[in-house]
C-alpha cells in the first residue's frame, strides 16, 4: 500500500481481522499474471561496399558512411531515387568496387553505369529524376478537348481510350473530369434547344463547320443508337515553318478535285462532315508517304500532323476504322461511293476524243487467315489458293476505274456482259467504248452475248485455229513495229451464234497470232489495243506494291447463307484418290512391260490388281456423290465464310483515286525528266517532302524541300508551274482560298 493513501483494506482490518483475511484471499484468486514487455529493437541492416564504406538501412531510412562519417541519407523508396543516384555517384568516384558499391545502394551494375556516364554529360543535376506519383496536371487544352467529347456523348471510358498511348493519363483522371464537367453542367443548366425533325435515315453525325473551320457539330446521340463516333474536331490552315509530310497535299488536291470527298460525303448523306473530311485526309497522307493500309495513319502522328490535316489532333488508325466501321453500319455507304466514282472516272475517260478503251482481267486477293474461304487459281503461282477474285476495270492508260469482288471465284466469261452493262450505266448508251481481254474471255457464248448486246470487243483467239500462208499477209506498222497482216473471213461462233472478225499477225519470228473483234475500227487499232493490254498488268503489279491491293483491310467475317451451291469437297477428294489409283495402275503396268522373261512377277501383278479393284471401288461410288452441293449438305457448314466487301470497298475508292491523281502528275512531270521512266519514283519524294506554310489573304504557299538532285529539281518545279496555274484547294477549306507550291532555295 502506498503511505500515506488510506484504503478501503485498511478500514476493513481495522474493524474485523477475520474479513481481512477473506478479502486478501479473494484478491489473490482474481489476480492476473502481469507481463513485462520485452523491449526489442530492430537491428539494422549494414550493407559494406569498401572496408570503410557501407550503408545502414533502418526500416526505409539509408544512411551512407565512409571512414565513420555520415555523408547522407535516403528514402529507400522510388519518391527520393535523385539523392540517391547523387550519393551513389559521388562514393563510386572514391575509387570502390563499383559492383560491391551497386548491390549495397540495391541498384544494377548496368544502372550505375548509366548514372555515371549521366552525371559526365549534365553534372548531378541530371540525377536528380522527376518525383514518381503525385499529383497529375490536366492541361486546359487537354480538359477542352475533353469536355468537347463528353458533350458529344462519349463515356468517360472511350475518352480514355481514345488518348494517345505513351502520353496517356489514367481513366480515373478522366472520370473525375467527367464529373467536374457534370457538375458545372448541372450548375449551368442552359434552357434545351428542340431539334428541327429529321427525316428517316437521316444521320445526326455530319455537322457544319463554321467560317473559322471549327467543327460545331455532334455525333451520334444514345438514343440515336449505339456508341457516339469519336469527334474529330477541324481547325483552319494554319502558317508553320516546319510541316512533315506536307508533300502529299497535292495528292490530297488532286483526289479532292477529282470528288474523292464530295461522293464520299454524299454517299454518307451529308454535304460537309469534319471528321469525315479528316479521316479521309488522314488515309490520303499515309497512302501518299507509302503506307499501303490504314494502319499507316500512324506515321502521319507527327508533330505537324495536326497542321497537316487541319485537325486539333491526328486521329488514330483504331479510330479512323471505328469511324468509317460505324458510318457502314447506319448507311452502307461504300458501294454507292464506289459506283459513283466508277462513274466519275468512266465518263472522264470516254470524254476523250475517239472509242474510249476499258481493260477487264481478274487477280486473285490471296487470303492466308485463320478462316476456311473458297479457293481459286492463282495465275502467278500455278495453282489454287484460298482468297477472293477481283474483276478489275482499267483504262487505255492502265489506270484503275473500279473494283468488283467475287468470292465464288466466276469465270471471266460468266462476269463480262455484268461488267459491260456496268460501265454502260456511266456514260450513257450513246457512247462508244471497246471491251478488251486475254483468252479465258474469248469463248463463243460470251462473245455471242456481247456482240448482240452492242457492246465492242476485242481479245485473242484460242487455239488451235489454221497456220495461213506467209503469201496473204500485207507488210505494215502496229505500236512501232513492223508486222504482217490479214483480215480474214468471219469466225464462225456455232450453234447459230453467229460470225466475228477474225485478224491474224504474223511477227518477224514467224508466229502467228489470230485475234477475234466485234468492232467496226480498224484492224490496226484493234491489234494495237490488245498489245497494250500488258499496261493492265503493270497496273496490277504496281497496285499490289505501291498502292496495297491485296490487303484485306475488313477483318470481318459472315457464313454463306443456306442453300449456297458450292463445289463439294468430297467429290473433290475422291477424284484426286481415283487420280492416284490410276497413276498406281500405270506404274504397276510400266514395272511389268520392263520386266524380263521368267523373271517373278506376282508383286507387280499384285499391285496391278490392288489399283484395278480401288479403281472400280471409287467408280461405283463415284455417281453418288455429286459435283457441287448446298453448302449445309456438306462438311464446311458452319465453316465456309467470307470477308463483306462494304468496308474494303471505300479503302479501295481511295487507292483508286489516288493511282489515278498519280498517274495524272506522273505525266505532267514526266517531260521534264531527263529519265522519264523514274517520274513516279520521284513523285514518291515529293509527296513525302516536308515544307513551309505560309498562309495570307489571297492563297496558301508552300514551300517544299523534297530529296532531289538539280536536274530533278528542274523537273519539278516545271510540274509546280502546271499544278500553280489549276488553282487547286485544299477539301474542306472554308475560304477556297487556292494552294500555291514553290520550291525552298538553299
Amino acid at each position: 500500500m502506498t503511505r500515506g493513501c488510506a484504503t478501503s483494506v485498511d478500514f476493513v482490518a481495522a474493524g474485523n481481522p477475520e474479513a481481512l483475511a477473506t478479502v486478501e484471499q479473494a484478491m489473490e484468486a482474481l489476480a492476473l499474471p502481469v507481463k513485462t514487455p520485452a523491449i526489442t529493437v530492430d537491428a539494422p541492416a549494414v550493407r559494406w561496399f569498401s572496408g570503410s564504406g557501407c550503408v545502414v538501412a533502418r526500416g526505409t531510412r539509408c544512411s551512407v558512411f565512409v571512414g565513420g562519417m555520415l555523408i547522407g541519407e535516403y528514402d529507400d523508396g522510388d519518391r527520393d531515387r535523385g539523392r540517391r543516384n547523387v550519393l551513389a555517384v559521388a562514393v563510386a568516384k572514391s575509387g570502390v568496387h563499383l559492383q560491391k558499391l551497386a548491390a549495397a545502394f540495391g541498384i544494377g551494375d548496368e544502372y550505375l553505369r548509366e548514372l555515371r556516364r549521366k552525371e559526365e554529360a549534365g553534372g548531378p543535376a541530371a540525377l536528380l529524376l522527376a518525383r514518381v506519383g503525385g499529383k497529375v496536371k490536366v492541361t486546359p487544352a487537354m480538359r477542352a478537348s475533353w469536355y468537347e467529347q463528353f458533350a458529344t456523348g462519349l463515356s468517360p471510358k472511350a475518352v480514355f481510350l481514345e488518348q494517345p498511348r505513351r502520353k496517356r493519363l489514367s481513366y480515373v483522371t478522366v472520370w473525375r473530369e467527367h464529373q467536374r464537367w457534370q457538375e458545372a453542367r448541372v450548375a449551368v443548366s442552359p434552357p434545351t434547344a428542340v431539334a428541327p425533325p429529321r427525316r428517316d435515315g437521316q444521320l445526326a453525325l455530319f455537322s457544319t463547320v463554321d467560317e473559322s473551320g471549327v467543327d460545331a457539330g455532334s455525333a451520334t446521340t444514345d438514343d440515336e443508337g449505339g456508341e457516339g463516333i469519336t469527334p474529330m474536331a477541324a481547325r483552319p490552315v494554319r502558317s508553320s515553318q516546319h510541316v512533315q509530310h506536307v508533300g502529299a497535299w497535292m495528292l490530297l488536291v488532286l483526289a479532292s478535285e477529282m470528288g474523292l470527298h464530295e461522293e464520299a460525303g454524299r454517299a454518307f448523306e451529308s454535304d460537309n462532315h469534319a471528321g469525315l473530311r479528316i479521316a479521309l485526309d488522314a488515309i490520303v497522307c499515309a497512302l501518299a508517304i507509302r503506307q499501303t493500309c490504314v494502319e499507316g495513319v500512324r506515321r502521319v502522328a507527327t508533330p505537324s500532323g495536326p497542321t497537316l490535316l487541319r485537325a486539333k489532333r491526328v486521329p488514330t488508325a483504331s479510330g479512323v476504322r471505328r469511324l468509317l466501321g460505324r458510318l457502314i453500319a447506319q448507311v452502307d455507304g461504300g458501294p454507292i461511293m464506289a459506283a459513283s466514282m466508277a462513274g466519275r472516272l468512266l465518263r472522264s475517260a470516254v470524254a476523250d476524243e475517239g472509242v474510249a478503251v476499258f481493260y477487264v482481267d481478274n487477280h486473285l486477293r490471296p487470303y492466308t487467315g485463320k478462316h476456311v474461304v473458297r479457293k481459286g487459281w492463282r495465275m502467278q503461282d500455278r495453282r489454287v489458293l484460298p482468297g477472293t477474285t477481283d474483276y478489275y476495270v482499267h483504262d487505255e492508260d492502265g489506270c484503275p476505274v473500279f473494283r468488283l469482288a467475287v468470292p465464288s471465284h466466276d469465270s471471266l466469261s460468266a462476269q463480262l456482259l455484268p461488267i459491260a452493262e456496268r460501265i454502260r450505266m456511266a456514260p450513257g448508251p450513246d457512247e462508244r467504248f471497246l471491251l478488251a481481254f486475254d483468252r479465258a474471255g474469248a469463248h463463243a457464248e460470251p462473245l455471242a452475248a456481247l456482240r448482240n448486246a452492242g457492246y465492242e470487243v476485242v481479245t485473242y483467239e484460242r487455239k488451235p485455229y489454221p497456220d495461213l500462208p506467209e503469201s496473204v499477209f500485207k507488210e505494215t506498222t502496229i505500236a512501232g513495229e513492223a508486222v504482217a497482216l490479214h483480215e480474214s473471213r468471219l469466225r464462225n461462233l456455232g450453234d447459230g451464234r453467229g460470225r466475228v472478225r477474225r485478224i491474224a499477225i504474223r511477227t518477224a519470228d514467224g508466229r502467228q497470232v489470230n485475234f477475234l473483234a466485234a468492232s467496226t475500227l480498224p484492224a490496226e487499232r484493234l491489234v494495237a489495243t490488245m498489245w497494250h493490254r500488258w499496261r493492265q498488268e503493270n497496273g496490277f503489279k504496281h497496285g499490289v506494291e505501291r498502292w496495297g491491293i491485296n490487303h484485306l483491310d475488313g477483318r470481318l467475317v459472315e457464313t454463306y447463307p443456306p442453300g449456297t451451291i458450292i463445289p463439294n469437297p468430297a467429290r473433290r477428294r475422291l477424284d484426286r484418290t481415283l487420280r492416284l489409283a490410276r497413276v498406281a495402275e500405270g506404274d504397276a503396268r510400266r514395272a511389268l512391260a520392263r520386266l524380263p522373261e521368267g523373271e517373278a512377277r506376282e508383286r507387280a501383278e499384285q499391285e496391278l490388281a490392288e489399283a484395278l479393284e480401288r479403281q472400280a471401288e471409287l467408280e461405283a461410288v463415284r455417281p453418288t456423290v455429286p459435283k457441287h452441293a448446298a453448302i449445309e449438305a456438306t462438311e464446311l457448314a458452319g465453316r465456309l465464310v467470307r470477308h463483306p466487301d462494304n468496308y474494303k470497298a471505300i479503302i479501295d475508292v481511295i487507292r483508286i483515286v489516288c493511282a489515278n491523281a498519280e498517274s495524272e502528275l506522273a505525266a505532267l512531270l514526266a517531260p521534264h525528266l531527263r529519265r522519264p521512266r523514274e517520274a513516279k519514283k520521284l513523285l514518291a519524294n515529293i509527296f513525302a517532302a516536308p515544307g513551309k506554310i505560309t498562309v495570307t489573304e489571297r492563297a496558301i504557299h508552300v514551300r517544299l524541300a523534297p530529296a532531289a538532285n538539280r536536274s530533278e529539281k528542274d523537273a519539278i518545279r516545271g510540274l509546280l508551274v502546271a499544278i500553280n496555274e489549276r488553282r487547286l484547294t485544299l477539301p474542306g477549306d472554308p475560304k477556297r482560298l487556292p494552294l500555291l507550291f514553290d520550291l525552298h532555295v538553299s
